[in-house]
């Protein structure tokens, strides 16, 4: 429905942990854009507080509620931040391009680390992050090879700093590991090639590219317009996913 349907379909409401995902981020970034004097934590949470959005929450004082609780991780985080290194890179979009493919991202941040670049990706979601999280994830590894190639600079770590917990998680990558995810990536592509030339063929679009029902479906911005979706599963409130859940395992958002 994102990539095909044409003209695009408007999405449902928006996602409370989304709207606190977004200021969080805003805030680190504009935080290191302050002359070096003023780069302090309170300068941050006062950053933080200027760029909140109460969309998704359920009300304005659940929205207060969590806007001290993201307070708190930002003050946390930004006093063990050296105010003097300035990342290399703040959302800086790169790009790479592979013998099938080219690929972009935008990445939150880039340190530089005995000369060589780090990706800093930043997390606020309800489950932790572990070093297998940064090891798996194909977009941190995609990141290594846009810093490679727009950076023209030697990058192999990739981080994920997780705010709510202060835990920092770390993957140093090899030739192999990013071949590796590049394969799977290029595989993916492959898949979709096949089913666009299927559906070019004449092939029904549901049929070439058949609904995947799922809990996901609970929240998939697109539910409206899915009756398979909706039949899999329930909707979630806006604002479900801010706090722990008893299913949290079998039920996380990513």
């Amino acid at each position: 429905m994102t990539y095909l349907d044409r003209p695009t379909l408007p999405k449902g409401r928006p996602w409370a942990h989304n709207s606190m995902g977004a200021a969080v981020h805003a805030a680190l970034r504009s935080w290191w854009h302050l002359p070096v004097d003023r780069r302090t934590p309170s300068q941050g949470v006062g950053l933080l507080r200027r760029l909140w959005s109460d969309e998704g929450f359920r009300d304005h004082e659940q929205s207060l509620d969590w806007l001290a609780t993201a307070s708190q991780w930002v003050r946390s985080y930004l006093e063990a931040v050296d105010a003097h290194c300035k990342p290399v890179g703040l959302e800086r979009h790169v790009a790479a391009k592979t013998d099938r493919l080219a690929l972009s991202g935008r990445i939150d941040r880039i340190d530089e680390r005995d000369g060589d670049m780090v990706v800093v990706d930043y997390k606020t979601g309800r489950s932790g992050v572990s070093d297998d999280a940064a090891r798996g994830s194909p977009a941190l590894a995609i990141y290594v090879l846009g810093v490679r190639r727009t950076l023209r600079r030697n990058c192999t770590r990739v981080e994920l700093h997780h705010l709510p917990s202060g835990e920092v998680a770390a993957f140093e990558h090899s030739e192999d590991s990013l071949a590796r995810h590049v394969g799977r990536v290029e595989d993916i592509a492959a898949d979709i090639m096949r089913a666009t030339a299927r559906a070019a063929a004449g092939m029904a679009a549901d049929k070439a590219f058949p609904t995947r029902t799922g809990a996901g479906c609970g929240w998939c911005d697109l539910r409206r317009h899915c009756p398979d979706g909706q039949r899999a599963a329930p909707a979630r409130e806006p604002w479900s996913f801010l706090a722990p859940m008893p299913d949290l395992a079998a039920d996380s958002v990513p």
